[in-house]
């Protein structure tokens, strides 16, 4: 029997999809950007499919901020004395 419930990667996948039209509508150069939140929306699946949020947008979301979190407190360290 096959599996009837998508794993969250497939999910995410999906959702990715739907938001192909704006990415299509962004600017050349803001694309990247858009790039850049789907990867840290990936980065964390394992946890996000582990906690089994009923949206999966609420996991993507949860991940890009806490990848920025990271990212935000690197830069702090970085211009510390």
């Amino acid at each position: 029997m096959g599996r009837t419930v998508p794993t969250f990667r497939e999910e995410i996948e999906r959702v990715v999809s739907r938001w192909e039209f704006f990415g299509r509508a962004l600017r050349r150069e803001d694309r990247i950007y858009l790039d850049r939140v789907i990867a840290r929306a990936r980065h964390n699946a394992a946890a996000s499919s582990y906690a089994a949020f009923l949206n999966p947008v609420e996991g993507m979301v949860l991940s890009v901020l806490m990848e920025q979190e990271k990212e935000i407190e690197g830069l702090k360290n970085r211009h510390r004395f």
